[in-house]
């Protein structure tokens, strides 16, 4: 099958996030985890390869995503698709500029676009101002993020210094005044050099404006949201056919482990009302992980009822992760928590659980690798930019979801379990 689009993502759920709004289309789509190491036997139309590269060091970022951009074209793929998170998560040294500078050389283009706009879950860019919800970036909880402190809103300002060339912006003026005048736009800015073009969106309808002014463009970049209509566009222009390979389904068992290493605000919520639910709960301190080490939790584990799906969390408020990150350091602290949740991922597959969901991106990435799970075929959506997906595991048919922080309703927990069981 002909990749139509080939996408690269920088973190688990950001990949699991732009794979669901795709397949919103019914269409089979592929996420690979990791560049693989061989070329593909069997391609999907929409490729997205899921790296760990968002808080990476930029030479490293960089060598990865040229790797999945290698890979890609040798399968096939001529259209790119660059994702990163939809608060722009990045430092002063990138790592989303550096990478999308790469991308531009390797793909011989002199110009691409910035929008990570996802009005759905409330991100939107007005005048170059990133909000979420009706607070700027740099006033919402982005503001204290562990990793990408966010302290600047305006997507110029944060861009600028990451990358070499100029950086421009078209505002919602011009694109309420539809896709002619975007691309007139982008024709004008590229006779000035300018590189580098953020976009607002506020609404669902400019994401579809810009998305068809864009679309035969070698590469773009933005959150997921920007890609949501490029298969129906795709569609029209005859590059994707009727009988493309739908989105497959499996019935699997009720045993279920959900697994919380995101301290967002969203997942703070979601946390405390699946405990006030009654589910069975057990919370990880990594002071504590430092002297017991993850036998304690892996023994509650196995007396669980996974049909209870029972909740093993990390998430604490900020106060919290700044003290344990004060008396452990950032990495270390991190580092306790990922690896006893991954752990516990495997002792909760081996007694049963058919059914995992994960919260938070560098907690995903340390499932998905203990769990060996290369490939993730995108299933049906839970809540905006986080679906059920099916891999393999040990033998084992999976049905895996990594949800984004902030992403979900209140109730997520309970509504993902609520989608597999039809109800």
């Amino acid at each position: 099958m002909t990749i139509v689009l080939g996408c690269i993502a920088d973190d688990f759920t950001g990949a699991t996030d732009l794979a669901g709004l795709l397949a919103r289309s019914g269409v089979r789509v592929s996420l690979r985890i990791g560049v693989p190491e061989h070329p593909p036997s069997e391609t999907s139309p929409f490729e997205v390869i899921a790296l760990k590269s968002r808080t990476a060091p930029v030479k490293d970022a960089i060598a990865e995503t040229r790797a999945a951009l290698e890979w890609l074209r040798a399968a096939g793929a001529e259209r790119f698709f660059w994702k990163y998170c939809s608060t722009f998560d990045s430092t002063p040294e990138g790592n989303i500029g550096p990478v999308a500078e790469a991308l531009m050389h390797d793909l011989e283009t002199d110009q691409t676009i910035y929008c990570p706009a996802f009005p759905e879950n409330e991100r939107s860019i007005f005048m170059g101002n990133l909000f979420v919800g009706q607070q700027p970036l740099a006033e919402s909880p982005m503001k204290d993020h562990p990793l990408t402190p966010m302290t600047d809103s305006n997507l110029m300002r944060l861009l600028a210094p990451q990358v070499s060339k100029p950086v421009g912006l078209i505002d919602r003026l011009t694109v309420a005044r539809g896709a002619d005048a975007v691309k007139e736009s982008l024709a004008r800015h590229r006779t000035d050099g300018t590189a580098h073009m953020v976009i607002d969106a506020v609404a669902n309808t400019d994401l579809e404006i810009i998305a068809t002014a864009c679309r035969d463009m070698p590469l773009m970049t933005g959150g997921s949201a920007l890609a949501m209509p490029l298969p129906a566009l795709y569609l029209a222009d005859g590059l994707l056919a009727n009988d493309v390979p739908k989105q497959k389904t499996h019935l699997l068992a009720a045993e279920t482990i959900i697994l919380s290493g995101s301290c967002s605000a969203m997942t703070n919520v979601q946390v405390a009302e699946y405990i006030a639910s009654g589910a069975p709960s057990y919370q990880l301190d990594p002071m504590t992980l430092t002297q017991t080490g993850p036998e304690p939790i892996l023994a509650w584990l196995i007396e669980q009822d996974l049909s209870q799906a029972p909740l093993i969390y990390a998430t604490a408020d900020h106060a919290s992760v700044k003290a344990a990150q004060a008396k452990l350091g950032v990495g270390k602290a991190g580092t306790l928590i990922e690896q006893t949740l991954a752990a516990c991922a495997l002792a909760a597959r081996d007694a049963g659980a058919r059914r995992i969901i994960v919260a938070g991106g560098e907690t995903s990435g340390a499932v998905t690798k203990a769990l060996n799970v290369t490939q993730l075929d995108i299933s049906t959506e839970i809540a905006p930019g986080v679906p059920w997906t099916y891999c393999t595991s040990d033998g084992h048919t999976i049905a895996l979801t990594l949800k984004s922080g902030n992403f979900g309703a209140e109730t997520f927990f309970s509504d993902a379990k609520a989608k597999l069981d039809g109800s």
